[in-house]
């Protein structure tokens, strides 16, 4: 079997990752930081829109382009590198919800409206003390909601939510429709570590809310949206190896270039290695999404395991590289600190994912006895 992506994959993140470098990236992410900036690029979403890229997921019946999860992860490994000031992950994330659980009414009342940029959805799992994704507070009661989801990853500016709901046969999805602040729901915008990528809190008393799908739906989901952040977080750790590998061969001390020494060079090669290892898990995952692959949970876990840690090694070790201006606001290596530490705290921390790994294993092994 051929992991590699398809050639018009990749070809699709070509064409993504030039213009993420033209109208997003650490200048873009600058001005996103400012006081009283926009929830997102208005208006690199809009081209983004036209360039058929919200769509690339929703079925062709629904005005989509009915793409593979090639190109979705693709777009999502992108918007990564070059921190796009939009929510295009979050809707992917969101779309691949609406096409695993939701119902032909539901798909084709919402999905229209995301392939062509109109509504924004947006996933929102994590909880206030929850430690993982099957430790969740919000309840669900005739329909109506009630709990705290914080932080959610683009809340701001978002039309609806795919929230995560504890229930008795295991969590669940619902989606709310946030337009026209309806009773009892109430959206706040909070401050994280990533001061680029606005996050929120949504905090729903009693606010009416639809089904999506069943339990067997969100652990399903979990493992598709593992595989797609997957690709976020190996992009982030790209851009830092890749800003980290460029200083190392102009940055001279003790009359040479810094790249020269083993104590750089084994770090960046270190840097490498993580990526690929990452990629290579990630790749796995994509083919099982596309085929419906048994292994999915094990290369989902996987991928999430292996991206988290080339993630937080780049960005941890792109600052420290950078000597005494990596620790500076003016440095460029913060946003890829911030993001890999946030990437490591959205959908459950490594470990439980880790856990997750060890336990699909144990079945796959089991299967094979």
């Amino acid at each position: 079997m051929n992991f590699d992506f398809s050639d018009d994959a990749k070809a699709l993140g070509e064409q993504a990752a030039k213009l993420f470098a033209d109208r997003a990236g650490p200048a873009a992410a600058r001005k996103a930081m400012a006081d009283g900036a926009a929830d997102f690029d208005a208006g690199l979403w809009q081209h983004i829109a036209d360039l058929g890229w919200t769509a690339a997921r929703v079925p062709e019946a629904h005005g989509g382009l009915g793409l593979s999860a090639e190109e979705v992860c693709k777009l999502a490994e992108a918007a990564g590198q070059h921190l796009a000031v939009v929510p295009l992950v979050s809707t992917l994330l969101a779309t691949e919800a609406l096409i695993l659980a939701g119902s032909p009414e539901q798909q084709a009342r919402y999905l229209p409206g995301v392939a062509d940029g109109s509504r924004i959805i947006v996933p929102a799992w994590n909880e206030p003390g929850a430690v993982n994704p099957g430790n969740i507070a919000v309840r669900a009661d005739a329909g109506k909601l009630t709990g705290v989801k914080a932080p959610v990853a683009d809340l701001p500016g978002a039309h609806m939510a795919v929230v995560a709901v504890a229930g008795a046969d295991g969590p669940s999805l619902w989606l709310v429709d946030l337009a026209g602040a309806p009773k009892g729901l109430a959206v706040e915008t909070i401050e994280t570590l990533d001061l680029v990528r606005r996050h929120g809190r949504l905090t729903l008393d009693g606010v009416t809310a639809e089904p999506l799908g069943d339990a067997g739906h969100y652990q399903a989901w979990l493992d598709r949206a593992a595989v797609i952040l997957a690709w976020e977080a190996i992009g982030t750790a790209v851009a830092a190896m890749t800003m980290t590998v460029e200083y190392a061969k102009t940055r001279v001390a003790f009359g040479q270039t810094i790249g020269r020494y083993q104590g750089v060079k084994h770090k960046c090669a270190d840097m490498f290695i993580k990526i690929e290892l990452a990629r290579a898990h990630a790749l796995h995952g994509v083919a099982m999404i596309d085929s419906d692959g048994p292994e999915l949970r094990q290369a989902a876990s996987a991928a999430r395991v292996a991206s988290l840690d080339a993630a937080s090694f780049c960005g941890e070790e792109a600052v420290q590289l950078h000597g005494g201006i990596g620790f500076t606001w003016e440095s460029d290596c913060q946003f890829y600190y911030r993001r890999a530490r946030t990437l490591t705290a959205a959908l459950a921390p490594r470990g439980w994912w880790a856990d997750r790994l060890v336990r699909a294993l144990e079945l796959r092994n089991r299967a094979a006895a």
